[in-house]
């Protein structure tokens, strides 16, 4: 029984796995996402990526979240959706002009880190990021291989 809450789980959420690589995170924002029905089904089976995504505020105000790629839903008929259309975030007022004077002032990036289900609802997870430099990426790869290292000469003291 626990075997089959594992597997179920599995396909709850959705993450960037390039993000952490890639960006330094900022401040983490939860937005609600306009899906349709199709959609939904196919996030449910584990058939979406945000790898590649971004979010853009335009169109008066509106974030958007372009780059996506959610699959058609196998069962689904000649109504299905576009798998990589642009999906309209929603947001408060205040969340999204703060978002804009963020944007604008200091060079950066809305990036989607997790697209998940809370109490029924799709949630995207957003975050504010700055881009990382190559000698970035260089000083975290260094830091990981030395916690491995230090982890190994602890368990192989045990």
């Amino acid at each position: 029984m626990a075997a089959k809450k594992k597997e179920q789980e599995r396909y709850r959420e959705v993450r960037n796995s390039k993000a952490g690589r890639n960006f330094f995170i900022g401040e983490k924002f939860e937005a609600g996402i306009k899906l349709t029905g199709t959609e939904v089904k196919s996030i449910r089976a584990g058939k979406g990526q945000i790898n590649d995504a971004f979010v853009r505020i335009d169109r008066g105000d509106v974030p958007t979240l372009y780059g996506s790629h959610i699959l058609e839903y196998e069962f689904g008929n000649r109504e299905n959706h576009n798998p990589t259309r642009p999906r309209v975030l929603l947001l408060h007022k205040k969340e999204i002009d703060r978002l804009k004077l963020e944007m604008e002032a200091g060079g950066q990036a809305l990036i989607p880190l997790r697209l998940y289900f809370k109490s029924g609802l799709i949630k995207l997870e957003i975050a504010l990021c700055k881009g990382k430099k190559l000698f970035d990426k260089r000083e975290d790869i260094k830091k990981k291989d030395q916690m491995r290292e230090a982890e190994r000469a602890i368990s192989y003291r045990r």
